[in-house]
């Protein structure tokens, strides 16, 4: 497979829509209810609605007016964009492609009933149910993410980190980052994010003076796994070559306790202060699925990776997209997009009486994921991946020899990062 960087400003669907959608048979629109409107959940409700025919009848649920967009979110911790450029509407989207939104949180599920319960206390029946909740953090003693972000899931949070390096970062100053265990959201968002700190502490000391008068700004990188989990040649030259000096990179440094007040972290490795502190925990489904069972006991949900619909014995007609779900395929926005496209699909058979294990559209199912890493102000890097069904193994692998990387990084990888961006945008919120 030919890898280049111009793969990645393409997003392409990962299977065939059901061609046959005049078979869907129910004379009764199919109730399909989606918990989640972030890029799993609104290229989901996009799709179904484009593909579907008029078939179904498609509610998307979600705590928020519009969904802050995670990827490009660095940017706003540089002053390069803001949070209101990466915020998406639901109702626009809801009233391009013609479904319903309700704006509320989803106290639980009531499996048997096949409902969905609203914390204001009113229910939704579904005849499917797709899950699209992201990700939930696990919880560290002494932690207090009012007072210290993780910005991690894009929003107040965002501005909050970004206001604190802005005012509150002085020259020759300490940012300390924690890195979750994998898995976690964004494989290279974490580097990612050590590069552009280390890029603002030197703005901000070069500003002010310079290191002679200041001393040398420092960025510690606390990565609770054992090597840097993506992109490690690029990240590693980076944090060696660009930022040498500045940014200090400690592994098995898993995260013990926090104390938010001072800005300072107990790990495994050791005890460390700051002056703006970035703690990111580690990850799980939230509470919602953990709670009605879907996980099985484990961080994350078993699903049908062709399906994406539970492998929960005696559960049936819920799915699962996105970075709460358990096949091992990457957590990123790109791959989100790629799975709710699958699903979309599998959720149209299924209820067309068609297999969704046939033959062909096994051999046909296929995911991918891609991303640019900004490293500085005006350069950037990108990595690629492709996934495809394994019968015999019951899994989505790697495709061999898709997986593609730069070498470093360049300004023409930065520019190409607003098209692959813009790109995923519109084909998921526009």
């Amino acid at each position: 497979m030919s890898i280049s960087r111009r793969n990645l400003l393409r997003v392409a669907t990962s299977v065939a829509a059901m061609s046959a959608v005049g078979k869907l048979h129910s004379q009764t629109a199919h109730k399909v209810v989606v918990v989640g409107g972030g890029f799993a959940g609104s290229t989901f409700a996009r799709y179904l609605s484009l593909w579907g025919g008029g078939k179904f009848s498609i509610t998307m649920i979600d705590p928020r007016e519009g969904h802050s967009s995670c990827v490009m979110s660095n940017l706003v911790l540089t002053n390069e964009l803001s949070l209101s450029q990466l915020t998406f509407d639901h109702q626009s989207l809801a009233d391009r492609f013609g479904f319903n939104t309700v704006m509320a949180s989803v106290a639980g599920i009531d499996t048997d009933g096949h409902q969905v319960n609203l914390d204001d206390g009113s229910s939704l029946p579904y005849d499917s149910l797709v899950l699209a909740t992201g990700i939930e953090f696990e919880d560290i003693p002494g932690y207090d993410a009012s007072l210290v972000p993780h910005a991690w899931i894009a929003g107040t949070q965002t501005e909050q980190l970004q206001s604190q390096l802005n005012s509150e970062l002085p020259p020759g100053g300490t940012v300390v980052m924690t890195v979750p265990k994998a898995p976690y959201r964004c494989p290279p968002g974490p580097y990612e994010r050590a590069c552009l700190l280390a890029a603002i502490a030197q703005r901000i000391t070069n500003d002010a003076g310079g290191t002679g008068v200041h001393g040398t700004p420092r960025v510690v990188v606390l990565d609770a796994n054992s090597h840097i989990q993506a992109e490690e040649a690029t990240f590693t030259a980076a944090f060696n070559g660009l930022y040498g000096g500045v940014i200090e990179y400690v592994a098995d440094a898993e995260l013990v306790s926090v104390d938010s007040e001072n800005r300072s972290v107990v790990t495994t490795a050791g005890s460390y202060s700051s002056d703006v502190l970035n703690v990111i925990p580690n990850h799980r489904a939230p509470a919602l699925l953990r709670n009605a069972g879907l996980t099985a006991g484990s961080a994350w949900a078993p699903v049908d990776p062709v399906t994406y619909e539970t492998r929960v014995a005696g559960l049936s007609d819920i799915y699962v997209i996105g970075d709460a779900q358990a096949t091992g395929q990457p957590k990123s926005a790109h791959m989100a997009n790629a799975q709710a496209k699958v699903c979309a699909d599998a959720v149209m058979r299924k209820q067309a009486g068609l297999s969704t294990h046939s033959a062909e559209r096994l051999a046909n199912v296929t995911t991918n994921s891609a991303c640019f890493s900004p490293v500085n102000f005006t350069e950037a890097a990108w990595l690629t991946a492709v996934f495809r069904y394994n019968l015999a193994a019951d899994a989505m692998e790697l495709v061999p020899n898709s997986l593609g990387a730069s070498d470093g990084w360049d300004r023409e990888s930065y520019r190409e990062m607003y098209t692959w961006a813009s790109n995923l945008f519109s084909d998921t919120f526009v």
